[in-house]
Protein backbone atom coordinates (compact mmCIF):
# COMPACT_ATOMS: atom_id res chain seq x y z
CA UNK A 1 0.00 0.00 0.00
CA UNK A 2 2.05 2.92 -1.42
CA UNK A 3 1.26 6.03 0.59
CA UNK A 4 2.27 9.99 -0.15
CA UNK A 5 4.80 10.99 2.86
CA UNK A 6 3.74 14.22 4.84
CA UNK A 7 6.58 16.06 7.08
CA UNK A 8 6.52 14.96 10.34
CA UNK A 9 6.25 17.83 12.99
CA UNK A 10 9.29 19.72 14.46
CA UNK A 11 8.08 18.94 18.48
CA UNK A 12 6.05 17.07 20.68
CA UNK A 13 2.39 18.87 20.29
CA UNK A 14 -1.20 17.92 21.13
CA UNK A 15 -3.52 17.07 18.25
CA UNK A 16 -6.59 15.49 17.76
CA UNK A 17 -6.73 12.41 16.54
CA UNK A 18 -9.90 10.54 14.96
CA UNK A 19 -11.93 7.53 16.45
CA UNK A 20 -13.33 6.01 13.25
CA UNK A 21 -14.88 2.65 13.72
CA UNK A 22 -14.95 0.05 11.66
CA UNK A 23 -16.52 0.42 8.07
CA UNK A 24 -15.13 0.83 4.80
CA UNK A 25 -18.29 2.90 3.51
CA UNK A 26 -18.98 4.81 7.00
CA UNK A 27 -17.60 6.17 10.31
CA UNK A 28 -18.83 5.27 13.00
CA UNK A 29 -18.82 7.26 16.49
CA UNK A 30 -17.04 7.50 20.00
CA UNK A 31 -18.17 9.18 22.92
CA UNK A 32 -15.09 10.68 24.74
CA UNK A 33 -14.89 14.08 25.31
CA UNK A 34 -12.20 16.76 24.19
CA UNK A 35 -9.44 17.09 26.29
CA UNK A 36 -9.11 20.51 27.93
CA UNK A 37 -6.86 23.02 26.00
CA UNK A 38 -6.85 20.73 22.65
CA UNK A 39 -7.66 22.08 19.62
CA UNK A 40 -11.46 20.94 18.80
CA UNK A 41 -11.96 19.58 15.35
CA UNK A 42 -15.37 19.59 14.68
CA UNK A 43 -16.93 15.83 14.42
CA UNK A 44 -18.16 16.13 10.76
CA UNK A 45 -14.54 16.85 9.46
CA UNK A 46 -14.22 13.00 10.29
CA UNK A 47 -16.80 11.84 8.08
CA UNK A 48 -19.32 11.93 11.05
CA UNK A 49 -17.59 10.39 13.98
CA UNK A 50 -16.45 11.87 17.25
CA UNK A 51 -12.63 12.36 17.85
CA UNK A 52 -10.34 11.34 20.80
CA UNK A 53 -7.93 13.64 22.26
CA UNK A 54 -4.55 12.01 21.50
CA UNK A 55 -1.22 13.08 22.46
CA UNK A 56 1.29 12.62 19.62
CA UNK A 57 4.22 12.43 20.98
CA UNK A 58 7.05 13.13 18.77
CA UNK A 59 9.89 12.50 21.74
CA UNK A 60 12.42 9.82 21.25
CA UNK A 61 11.79 8.85 24.31
CA UNK A 62 8.50 7.04 23.56
CA UNK A 63 6.01 5.75 26.45
CA UNK A 64 4.97 3.07 24.60
CA UNK A 65 2.07 0.98 25.34
CA UNK A 66 3.61 -2.93 26.46
CA UNK A 67 1.98 -6.33 25.58
CA UNK A 68 2.71 -9.69 27.73
CA UNK A 69 5.71 -11.88 26.96
CA UNK A 70 4.05 -15.45 26.09
CA UNK A 71 7.02 -18.30 26.52
CA UNK A 72 4.17 -20.47 25.04
CA UNK A 73 4.12 -17.94 21.50
CA UNK A 74 7.83 -17.30 21.67
CA UNK A 75 8.78 -21.55 21.88
CA UNK A 76 6.62 -20.91 18.01
CA UNK A 77 9.74 -19.15 16.95
CA UNK A 78 12.18 -20.67 14.31
CA UNK A 79 15.42 -21.66 16.84
CA UNK A 80 17.56 -19.35 14.99
CA UNK A 81 15.61 -16.26 15.67
CA UNK A 82 14.95 -17.54 19.18
CA UNK A 83 18.37 -17.69 19.90
CA UNK A 84 19.74 -14.49 18.30
CA UNK A 85 16.92 -12.48 20.95
CA UNK A 86 16.37 -9.92 18.39
CA UNK A 87 13.96 -8.74 15.70
CA UNK A 88 15.06 -6.95 12.89
CA UNK A 89 12.41 -5.03 11.70
CA UNK A 90 12.46 -3.17 7.81
CA UNK A 91 10.18 0.25 8.08
CA UNK A 92 9.10 2.75 5.66
CA UNK A 93 10.20 6.05 8.12
CA UNK A 94 13.21 6.87 5.65
CA UNK A 95 13.93 10.53 4.79
CA UNK A 96 11.35 11.83 7.76
CA UNK A 97 8.50 9.27 7.17
CA UNK A 98 5.06 9.25 6.90
CA UNK A 99 3.20 10.14 10.23
CA UNK A 100 1.33 8.69 12.04
CA UNK A 101 2.42 5.42 10.60
CA UNK A 102 6.75 5.80 10.78
CA UNK A 103 8.54 8.73 10.78
CA UNK A 104 11.55 10.63 12.66
CA UNK A 105 11.59 11.46 16.49
CA UNK A 106 12.30 15.01 17.12
CA UNK A 107 16.39 14.07 17.82
CA UNK A 108 15.88 13.12 13.64
CA UNK A 109 17.06 9.61 14.46
CA UNK A 110 14.70 7.53 16.04
CA UNK A 111 11.78 5.71 14.46
CA UNK A 112 8.14 6.46 15.69
CA UNK A 113 4.66 5.58 14.85
CA UNK A 114 1.93 3.09 14.84
CA UNK A 115 3.93 0.90 12.88
CA UNK A 116 6.96 1.11 15.54
CA UNK A 117 4.39 0.19 17.89
CA UNK A 118 3.30 -2.63 16.45
CA UNK A 119 7.13 -4.29 16.12
CA UNK A 120 7.49 -3.15 19.92
CA UNK A 121 4.04 -5.12 20.62
CA UNK A 122 5.10 -8.25 18.56
CA UNK A 123 8.76 -8.20 20.29
CA UNK A 124 7.06 -7.77 23.66
CA UNK A 125 5.02 -11.15 22.94
CA UNK A 126 7.96 -13.09 21.29
CA UNK A 127 10.54 -11.76 23.79
CA UNK A 128 12.65 -10.39 20.99
CA UNK A 129 14.55 -7.25 21.45
CA UNK A 130 13.02 -5.09 17.82
CA UNK A 131 15.46 -3.33 16.01
CA UNK A 132 13.92 -1.19 13.77
CA UNK A 133 15.85 0.12 10.73
CA UNK A 134 14.29 2.57 8.25
CA UNK A 135 14.80 2.47 4.07
CA UNK A 136 12.64 3.32 1.33
CA UNK A 137 9.53 1.25 0.13
CA UNK A 138 11.13 -0.47 -2.42
CA UNK A 139 14.57 -1.47 -0.32
CA UNK A 140 11.63 -2.93 2.00
CA UNK A 141 11.22 -5.77 -0.14
CA UNK A 142 14.92 -6.51 -1.28
CA UNK A 143 15.70 -6.11 2.85
CA UNK A 144 13.24 -8.96 3.31
CA UNK A 145 14.45 -11.26 -0.10
CA UNK A 146 17.90 -10.92 0.91
CA UNK A 147 17.18 -11.51 4.44
CA UNK A 148 18.54 -8.43 6.23
CA UNK A 149 15.34 -7.88 7.06
CA UNK A 150 13.51 -10.72 8.91
CA UNK A 151 10.08 -8.70 8.84
CA UNK A 152 8.81 -5.45 7.69
CA UNK A 153 6.02 -3.61 9.06
CA UNK A 154 5.22 -0.87 6.95
CA UNK A 155 1.82 -0.59 5.96
CA UNK A 156 1.82 -2.87 3.42
CA UNK A 157 -1.65 -4.10 1.88
CA UNK A 158 -1.80 -7.91 1.56
CA UNK A 159 -2.36 -8.70 -2.12
CA UNK A 160 -2.54 -11.77 -3.42
CA UNK A 161 0.52 -11.10 -5.81
CA UNK A 162 2.27 -10.73 -2.67
CA UNK A 163 1.43 -13.68 -0.93
CA UNK A 164 3.49 -15.67 -4.04
CA UNK A 165 6.41 -14.58 -2.46
CA UNK A 166 5.87 -13.40 1.00
CA UNK A 167 3.66 -14.86 4.31
CA UNK A 168 1.60 -11.84 5.94
CA UNK A 169 0.18 -11.72 9.90
CA UNK A 170 -2.39 -9.22 9.35
CA UNK A 171 -2.73 -6.59 11.97
CA UNK A 172 -4.91 -3.66 10.48
CA UNK A 173 -7.41 -2.75 8.16
CA UNK A 174 -6.52 -1.25 5.15
CA UNK A 175 -8.35 2.09 4.33
CA UNK A 176 -8.39 4.74 2.07
CA UNK A 177 -10.19 8.14 2.70
CA UNK A 178 -11.82 10.72 0.14
CA UNK A 179 -10.80 14.45 1.67
CA UNK A 180 -12.51 17.71 0.91
CA UNK A 181 -12.36 21.46 1.96
CA UNK A 182 -14.42 21.79 4.69
CA UNK A 183 -18.24 22.64 3.76
CA UNK A 184 -18.30 20.75 0.59
CA UNK A 185 -20.73 19.46 1.08
CA UNK A 186 -19.55 16.70 -0.64
CA UNK A 187 -20.24 12.52 0.59
CA UNK A 188 -18.63 9.41 -1.17
CA UNK A 189 -20.08 6.22 -0.40
CA UNK A 190 -19.44 4.25 -3.96
CA UNK A 191 -18.76 5.21 -8.06
CA UNK A 192 -22.10 7.56 -8.37
CA UNK A 193 -20.53 9.89 -5.78
CA UNK A 194 -17.54 10.51 -7.70
CA UNK A 195 -19.02 10.60 -11.07
CA UNK A 196 -18.08 14.00 -12.50
CA UNK A 197 -15.90 15.35 -9.85
CA UNK A 198 -12.45 16.61 -10.34
CA UNK A 199 -10.39 13.56 -7.94
CA UNK A 200 -6.49 13.61 -7.52
CA UNK A 201 -4.78 10.53 -6.88
CA UNK A 202 -1.03 9.03 -6.53
CA UNK A 203 -0.30 7.52 -9.85
CA UNK A 204 0.69 3.88 -9.37
CA UNK A 205 -1.21 3.28 -6.01
CA UNK A 206 -3.71 1.09 -4.94
CA UNK A 207 -5.83 4.30 -4.77
CA UNK A 208 -5.77 4.96 -8.25
CA UNK A 209 -6.39 1.09 -9.18
CA UNK A 210 -9.79 1.77 -6.82
CA UNK A 211 -10.70 5.17 -9.08
CA UNK A 212 -10.27 3.51 -12.29
CA UNK A 213 -12.24 0.81 -11.37
CA UNK A 214 -15.18 2.83 -10.45
CA UNK A 215 -14.89 5.12 -13.50
CA UNK A 216 -16.00 2.04 -15.43
CA UNK A 217 -18.43 0.91 -13.18
CA UNK A 218 -19.88 4.63 -13.94
CA UNK A 219 -19.76 4.31 -17.66
CA UNK A 220 -20.69 0.99 -17.50
CA UNK A 221 -24.01 2.44 -16.14
CA UNK A 222 -24.10 5.30 -17.98
CA UNK A 223 -22.55 7.98 -15.73
CA UNK A 224 -19.95 10.45 -16.29
CA UNK A 225 -16.80 9.38 -14.96
CA UNK A 226 -14.28 11.07 -12.38
CA UNK A 227 -11.56 13.54 -14.12
CA UNK A 228 -8.29 12.10 -12.31
CA UNK A 229 -5.74 14.78 -11.48
CA UNK A 230 -2.07 13.67 -10.31
CA UNK A 231 0.17 16.33 -8.47
CA UNK A 232 4.01 15.55 -7.14
CA UNK A 233 3.02 15.56 -3.45
CA UNK A 234 1.19 15.78 -0.67
CA UNK A 235 1.77 20.45 -0.74
CA UNK A 236 -0.03 20.08 -4.12
CA UNK A 237 -2.96 18.15 -3.75
CA UNK A 238 -3.74 20.17 -0.56
CA UNK A 239 -3.58 23.30 -2.27
CA UNK A 240 -5.58 21.94 -5.17
CA UNK A 241 -8.47 21.24 -2.66
CA UNK A 242 -7.71 24.49 -1.25
CA UNK A 243 -8.31 26.83 -4.18
CA UNK A 244 -11.60 24.58 -5.46
CA UNK A 245 -9.17 23.35 -8.73
CA UNK A 246 -9.76 19.98 -7.60
CA UNK A 247 -13.21 18.45 -5.52
CA UNK A 248 -11.72 15.38 -3.41
CA UNK A 249 -8.31 14.15 -3.32
CA UNK A 250 -7.99 10.43 -2.66
CA UNK A 251 -5.21 8.58 -0.12
CA UNK A 252 -4.55 6.70 2.73
CA UNK A 253 -6.61 6.99 5.58
CA UNK A 254 -3.84 7.18 8.24
CA UNK A 255 -2.25 10.26 6.81
CA UNK A 256 -5.68 11.66 5.52
CA UNK A 257 -6.90 11.88 9.82
CA UNK A 258 -3.35 13.35 10.13
CA UNK A 259 -3.71 15.42 7.92
CA UNK A 260 -7.60 17.04 8.81
CA UNK A 261 -7.11 17.28 12.53
CA UNK A 262 -3.58 19.17 12.05
CA UNK A 263 -4.34 21.48 9.16
CA UNK A 264 -7.81 21.98 10.02
CA UNK A 265 -8.86 23.19 6.33
CA UNK A 266 -10.27 19.56 5.10
CA UNK A 267 -12.26 16.85 5.97
CA UNK A 268 -12.84 13.03 5.44
CA UNK A 269 -16.24 12.87 3.58
CA UNK A 270 -15.86 8.74 2.79
CA UNK A 271 -13.91 6.14 3.05
CA UNK A 272 -13.27 3.14 1.07
CA UNK A 273 -11.37 -0.63 1.41
CA UNK A 274 -8.00 -0.74 -0.18
CA UNK A 275 -8.83 -3.60 -1.68
CA UNK A 276 -12.35 -2.73 -2.90
CA UNK A 277 -14.63 -4.44 -3.54
CA UNK A 278 -13.00 -6.86 -0.79
CA UNK A 279 -12.11 -6.02 2.84
CA UNK A 280 -8.15 -4.79 2.56
CA UNK A 281 -5.77 -5.99 5.11
CA UNK A 282 -2.01 -4.79 6.41
CA UNK A 283 0.22 -7.08 7.64
CA UNK A 284 4.14 -8.00 8.51
CA UNK A 285 5.60 -9.23 5.59
CA UNK A 286 7.85 -11.78 5.89
CA UNK A 287 9.91 -14.21 3.24
CA UNK A 288 7.72 -17.17 2.54
CA UNK A 289 7.80 -20.17 4.66
CA UNK A 290 10.38 -18.98 7.12
CA UNK A 291 8.24 -20.20 9.55
CA UNK A 292 8.09 -17.03 11.35
CA UNK A 293 4.19 -15.67 10.45
CA UNK A 294 2.12 -18.41 12.66
CA UNK A 295 4.60 -16.94 16.00
CA UNK A 296 4.45 -13.29 14.77
CA UNK A 297 0.11 -13.76 14.17
CA UNK A 298 -0.15 -15.29 17.76
CA UNK A 299 1.48 -12.54 19.22
CA UNK A 300 -0.35 -9.72 17.18
CA UNK A 301 -3.99 -11.77 18.63
CA UNK A 302 -2.16 -12.29 21.95
CA UNK A 303 -1.75 -8.00 21.98
CA UNK A 304 -5.49 -8.28 21.08
CA UNK A 305 -6.64 -9.79 24.20
CA UNK A 306 -4.35 -8.05 26.57
CA UNK A 307 -5.15 -4.96 25.07
CA UNK A 308 -2.32 -3.42 24.28
CA UNK A 309 -2.73 -3.55 20.34
CA UNK A 310 -6.18 -1.01 21.64
CA UNK A 311 -4.22 1.41 22.95
CA UNK A 312 -1.80 1.66 20.39
CA UNK A 313 -4.36 2.43 17.59
CA UNK A 314 -6.29 4.69 19.91
CA UNK A 315 -2.61 6.33 20.60
CA UNK A 316 -2.43 7.29 16.98
CA UNK A 317 -6.34 7.89 16.23
CA UNK A 318 -6.31 4.56 14.00
CA UNK A 319 -9.54 2.94 15.76
CA UNK A 320 -11.03 2.60 12.67
CA UNK A 321 -8.60 0.15 11.33
CA UNK A 322 -8.53 -2.13 13.97
CA UNK A 323 -9.06 -6.15 13.01
CA UNK A 324 -10.74 -8.59 15.67
CA UNK A 325 -8.27 -11.06 15.38
CA UNK A 326 -4.83 -11.31 12.98
CA UNK A 327 -5.10 -13.71 10.21
CA UNK A 328 -2.11 -15.93 8.10
CA UNK A 329 -2.12 -15.01 4.65
CA UNK A 330 -6.36 -13.06 4.50
CA UNK A 331 -7.76 -13.14 1.59
CA UNK A 332 -6.00 -9.73 -0.24
CA UNK A 333 -6.19 -7.55 -3.33
CA UNK A 334 -7.52 -10.00 -6.36
CA UNK A 335 -4.82 -9.66 -9.09
CA UNK A 336 -4.92 -7.46 -11.94
CA UNK A 337 -7.15 -9.14 -14.56
CA UNK A 338 -5.42 -10.98 -17.45
CA UNK A 339 -5.04 -8.85 -20.86
CA UNK A 340 -5.37 -10.88 -24.32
Amino acid sequence: MRTTPIHPPARRFLVLAAALLTTAASLAACADPVAPGAQKVDPKDLGGSKVLPVAFDTSANQKRPAAALRPDIAAELPADVRASGRLVIGSGGAGGGIPPLAFTADDNRTPIGVEVDIAHLVADVLGLKPEVETTSWENLFIGVDSGKYQVAISNVGVSEERKEKYDFAAYRLGLHAFEAKKGSGLTVRGPADISGKKVAVGSGTLQEAILLRWNAENQKAGRAPAQLVYYQGATEYYLALDSGRIDLYLGPNPTATYHVVTAGKTQIVGTVSSSYPIPGKVGVLTKKGNGLVKPISDAINAAIADGSYAKVLQRWGLTAEAVPASEVNPAGLPKPAATK
